[in-house]
Parts: C-alpha cells; structure tokens; sequence
C-alpha cells in the first residue's frame, strides 16, 4: 500500500468529522506557509512552548523560527537544549513538559479519527496526553489513512525506515519503535485543545 498520497478533498472532509467528533479542533491549509502564518498567530506573545523533533516543523519554517528567538514566546525546549548542567537541563525538561503549547506532527492519522504518533524515549508523549493545555499538530495530507489499522501499518512500513534512514545519515545510530501512542480522543472535561492543521501538500513523512 502507499502511504505517500495525498488524501483528496473528500477524505479531508471526512477525516476532519471524526475528529470533530472526539474533541479535536481541526482546519485544512493549501501550503507550508499558510501552515506557518497560522502556528504563529495560534500562539500569543508571553506563552511558553515546547515543541517534540519533526521533520514536518522543519519544513514548514518553525524551527529555525523558534530557535531565532524574535516571536516573543517562551521557548522551554530551547532553554533546555542550552542548558550543559545536566541536573538544571532535566529540571528545564521537566518545566518544558508543562509548556502552554507543544507543537508537533504524527506519523498517521486515521480517516475514523485515530492519531498515532511512536517515539524512542517518550519524551514528548507526557505534553501530547496530559500536561500541556494546547497541543498543536501540523499534519500532511499524506498522512491520513483509512483505518487505524492502517494507521499503524503505515507508522511501521512507511515511517520507521524513512526515520531509521535519517538518523543514520546523521550519524546516529537509527531509530526504534518502543512505545506507540493512540490518541483516540480528548475529553471534553479536560478543557484542554488539540489542534489539527491539515496540509495540502506533502511535508514529513
């Protein structure tokens, strides 16, 4: 299966009912730059942020924008990479945890509304479950599939080669798959926002 085509309109449309459905606020954009404009203007001046690694966040121009330091914002996981004493750097890591906005991406997005995102460690899981307010995913069309099931065959397949790839490339030693996570929805209770900004072109993986 390919898992490197862009969903049409009409997959767009149904993917952005379900997650409707689970709690999720949702929107669709045509290119990285408007995927950009709208990050920053989601996020006011003072908030602090933090943000997992993403080839997606690359793309779009936000790394190198956070990391540039004129937005006004509070950059925790900058402050923590900084930082060379390692008890004062896991002290920034743990504030970082607790950012008002952590921004990412996902590795699949089900059509039914599931998202799945894997990680190594599981650092940026707690700010995606739990203890960040506002969570913001920007997220390729390619990226949706039709099932969960799919969801994760495409994480798998698709995803952890291309990642594996990379990392070596810069010469790590490769990636692993040690704990998944399906967000199946947030909780109305919660008062938190999960914020999904589909792309229309293809960013990531």
């Amino acid at each position: 299966m390919a898992y490197d085509i862009l969903a049409d309109d009409g997959v767009i449309a149904a993917t952005i009912a379900a997650l409707k459905e689970r709690g999720i606020e949702r929107e669709v954009v045509a290119t990285k730059e408007e995927a950009f404009e709208k990050v920053k203007g989601m996020i006011p001046a003072g908030a602090s942020v933090n943000n997992g690694a993403s080839v997606t966040l690359q793309e779009i121009g936000f790394v190198e924008y956070l990391k540039a330091g004129e937005h006004g914002w509070n950059n925790l996981h900058g402050k923590a990479l900084a930082e060379s004493d390692p008890a004062k750097q896991k002290q920034l890591r743990q504030e970082a945890y607790f950012a008002d906005y952590y921004l990412g991406s996902v590795h699949a997005l089900a059509q039914t509304g599931e998202i799945v995102i894997a990680s190594n460690s599981g650092s940026q899981l707690s700010p995606i479950i739990t203890t960040s307010p506002n969570v913001i995913f920007v997220v390729s069309a390619q990226k949706i599939t039709s099932t969960l099931a799919d969801a994760m065959d495409r994480l798998m397949v698709h995803v952890v080669p291309l990642e594996d790839a990379r990392m070596k490339s810069v010469g790590m030693g490769g990636t692993a798959v040690n704990k998944v996570l399906t967000f199946a929805a947030e909780p109305a209770y919660t008062g938190r926002k999960i914020h999904v900004i589909f792309v229309k072109e293809k960013l990531g993986y």
